[in-house]
């Protein structure tokens, strides 16, 4: 059976949303993938319904650099739950103004997010992306009051290299004695740099996340330590040995995704560890289907899956 045969019907229409162009730019024109990338946000922020959510661009102290924010606040009593949101885009591209996500969460849940324009590959690697989320989730807590966070309910979470950012900070925050956490939302994450798995050499198409433009991006990402042993788990989170004391933790991912075993072997090693762990893979589904076809009848139980799941931990 073909890759496309096995797409649910009702997605299979978006393999064509975006270009292959697009994908192949990610891998070898950066600037090129991230202007083509902003234009279908434009777009998709232009097409979103009108919404009572409050939408504010800031900017924060860094570890070395100010750092661009976006916070959406949903009308309604606070103190409410709190969750700092790091965009996907492969480490490549991608900003803090993903309107169509954090809104929703936002409206859904009822929760004030705080997304993160992390410094992006090449021009950075993992080490400044990660400080960067570290610090923009260490002044969500201590300005929780002024945002009206109850501190006791922040999450971290994100999607595709934003998950995988979700996961790498985990660590990162545990090791560094950050705030605590009570939730992380992982979907579709970015976290194995190898992708030496079943599902990490299976065929999917070129106008979505493929094995190709992953390692192009993974190289630029890890700088020096791609292809060797020494990669961090602050980067690439399948690399860590000790998964104790890490936040309750949902994966969600599809079962046509590029990094279907890696995130479940992840999951399960989750558990493993005393984790509290909930995994959900969904049939038909490719990378970020859910997002290219929202009305999809998969898409609306995928997101309603994480959607649950957040507010069960936070809202």
């Amino acid at each position: 059976m073909s890759y496309s045969d096995q797409i649910d019907p009702e997605v299979l229409f978006a393999l064509d949303t975006y270009p292959a162009e697009r994908y192949i730019a990610i891998g070898d024109d950066p600037l090129t993938a991230r202007e083509m990338t902003e234009a279908i946000n434009r777009e998709m922020r232009a097409n979103l319904p009108p919404t009572d959510v409050a939408i504010e661009e800031l900017s924060i102290p860094g570890p070395d650099c100010d750092i661009p924010i976006v916070v959406y606040q949903p009308p309604g009593p606070a103190p409410r739950g709190g969750l700092l949101w790091m965009h996907g885009g492969g480490y490549i591209v991608g900003v803090a103004r993903d309107d169509a996500r954090c809104i929703e969460f936002a409206e859904v849940v009822g929760c004030t997010v705080v997304s993160v324009d992390y410094r992006l590959a090449p021009e950075a690697t993992y080490k400044e992306s990660i400080a960067d989320c570290f610090a923009a989730l260490n002044w969500m807590v201590e300005n929780a009051s002024e945002l009206g966070i109850d501190s006791s309910r922040v999450a971290i979470g994100g999607g595709s290299a934003g998950g995988g950012l979700t996961a790498g900070l985990a660590h990162y925050n545990r090791d560094n004695k950050g705030p605590e956490l009570a939730f992380q939302l992982m979907i579709y994450p970015m976290i194995d740099d190898t992708h030496d798995t079943p599902s990490g050499h299976a065929d999917t198409c070129p106008t979505i996340w493929n094995r190709t433009v992953s390692f192009k991006a993974w190289k630029m990402y890890l700088g020096d330590e791609y292809g060797t042993e020494n990669v961090s788990p602050y980067a690439a989170a399948a690399r860590a040995t000790d998964l104790t004391g890490l936040p309750p933790a949902l994966v969600i991912v599809g079962a046509l995704d590029l990094f279907r075993d890696e995130n479940i072997d992840y999951a399960q090693r989750l558990m493993i560890a005393g984790v509290p762990t909930d995994l959900l893979v969904y049939a038909g589904m490719f990378h970020g289907a859910e997002m290219a076809a929202p009305e999809a009848a998969a898409s609306k139980q995928m997101r309603q899956g994480y959607l649950t799941s957040l507010k069960r931990a936070i809202g």
